[in-house]
């Protein structure tokens, strides 16, 4: 006897290796890329954002997408890390 499943999944296990060291590459697919916040000024001519926040004028925004956030830092805050990128041509 077979089973035959269409449109089933594999099971989702957890990731079979640890965490790797702080500061080792972490592969990322780059999903959206944006230009910088403009000012928004509301009605009563106060910004509308509850974080007053300037970006950079040459800025971008990029939005990244980690494949196994295990093996990101489990305390991770915008405060405690910064990120290093390296752009590789697929």
């Amino acid at each position: 006897m077979v089973d035959i499943i269409i449109g089933g999944i594999e099971p989702i296990v957890p990731s079979p290796h640890k965490p790797g060291p702080y500061g080792a590459p972490v592969e990322a697919e780059l999903l959206h890329i944006r230009e910088p916040r403009q000012r928004i000024i509301g009605p009563l001519g106060q910004e509308r954002r509850r974080q007053q926040r300037q970006d950079p004028q040459n800025g971008r925004v990029l939005t990244l997408l980690i494949p196994d956030g295990t093996i990101l830092p489990k305390d991770m805050d915008i405060a405690k890390y910064k990120v290093m990128l390296r752009f590789m041509k697929k």
